[in-house]
């Protein structure tokens, strides 16, 4: 299995420059960039520039530059594009910057909501499958909204948290009674969040037209699941217990903005969404990011996020519409990322079919679901401007067993 080459240039370049959170030893946490192996300290090269914002950068989290709106994003993306091309401010940036390895990275944002969504259809259509075999493999209201739960923002960690496996119910046996213990069938899921910085009001929806207005934007996303405490429990309400354990995301923040050559068309909706989740074709962007899933340092999977039905605007409008506000951190995902070809599956349930199929790492191993002490890693890129590429920060977790 080979990921799609990349294209060359530095992936950290000044065509990325992702936003994070970073503390060096004992000292306060502030806003930084990444560039290559380095980060730029914002608040200490906003201070010794005096920049008119230079008080969002010295926080802890990304709420408060976010809550400025978006217009005050392009122009801080602007500043800090010039900070890095500018060779007279070169001095300044050597002297906020330090190594990478000399940082602890923190989560990136206080998460107000979190809302995971369903929006692939090859993979709600291989759930279906896998669980409902008799019925038809999508739900009869899947293709006129994009389906999601409301998560537990409280557990959303930053890359590089140990996972603890979680307990709870799973279905009975023969006897009736339901046991209880470690999860059997832990799984990954590979998405990409989207992370909302623009506020809107109590009452009023956001269309798909403001989405862009609204994402400050996109982090790579595992959604970990334990896949038999779900089959137990999601009938009626949906996912409770099987998901709020852990979601994992990236501590770089790769803002919507640098990601404007990877937007491409939908692969189409049939039949037409209704007039609220319809817009033009740059209203309803895809994004072409190419992603790969690892098991201790193996790759497994390559999903393509551009395979993905329904829009992150459509997702938004949906979020919305009955008048739920958003709030600035604010974080919503795509679902599991999967394709059409086996190698895109971005799970193992569906890899191996539930468990039916185990899968064979380079070392020997098999998994049918993940083992206590694995690490699952999720990279991601984009094309960019000019022949550069665009690189997600990565996602990665071990996981730990109970006792």
């Amino acid at each position: 299995m080979t990921q799609p080459p990349s294209p060359p240039g530095s992936p950290y370049g000044s065509h990325t420059l992702p936003y994070g959170v970073c503390q060096r030893g004992a000292g306060e946490p502030t806003v930084c960039v990444r560039i290559d192996d380095s980060v730029l300290d914002l608040a200490a090269a906003a201070a010794l520039l005096e920049h008119p914002n230079a008080e969002v950068f010295a926080h802890s989290s990304l709420n408060p530059l976010m809550a400025l709106g978006s217009a005050a994003w392009r122009d801080i993306r602007r500043w800090v594009v010039s900070l890095v091309a500018d060779g007279n401010r070169a001095e300044v940036v050597e002297r906020c910057s330090v190594d990478l390895a000399d940082v602890t990275m923190l989560l990136p944002v206080e998460v107000g909501d979190y809302v995971d969504f369903y929006a692939s259809e090859w993979h709600a259509a291989n759930v279906g499958k896998i669980f409902r075999p008799d019925s038809p493999a999508l739900p009869p209201n899947w293709k006129h909204l994009p389906i999601g739960y409301h998560g537990r923002s409280g557990t959303v960690v930053v890359s590089d948290t140990d996972i603890v496996r979680p307990q709870g119910q799973r279905r009975p046996g023969s006897d009736g009674v339901p046991p209880f213990g470690p999860s059997t069938k832990l799984d990954f899921e590979c998405e990409v969040g989207f992370i909302v910085g623009q506020a809107s009001e109590l009452g009023q929806p956001v269309p798909v037209s403001a989405a862009r207005e609204h994402i400050f934007g996109v982090v790579l996303l595992n959604d970990w699941s334990a896949r038999d405490i779900q089959a137990w429990e999601y009938v009626p309400l949906g996912p409770f217990l099987g998901k709020s354990f852990a979601t994992s995301i990236s501590a770089w923040v790769v803002p919507l903005e640098a990601l404007a050559a990877a937007e491409t068309a939908l692969p189409g909706q049939d039949p037409e969404p209704l007039p609220y989740l319809s817009g033009s074709n740059g209203d309803l962007f895809g994004l072409d990011l190419h992603l790969q899933v690892e098991i201790n340092g193996h790759l497994v999977a390559v999903p393509e996020f551009r395979d993905m039905y329904w829009s992150p605007a459509q997702m938004l409008a949906h979020m919305t519409v009955n008048g739920a506000s958003l709030r600035v951190g604010d974080l919503f995902a795509s679902g599991t990322v999967s394709g059409k070809d086996p190698q895109t599956l971005g799970s193992l349930l569906e890899t191996t079919w539930n468990g039916d199929r185990p899968i064979e790492l380079p070392d020997g191993s098999t998994r049918r679901f993940l083992d206590d002490g694995d690490v699952v890693t999720l990279r991601g890129w984009a094309a960019g401007p000019n022949g550069s590429r665009v690189v997600l920060g990565e996602v990665s977790g071990r996981i730990l067993g109970r006792g």
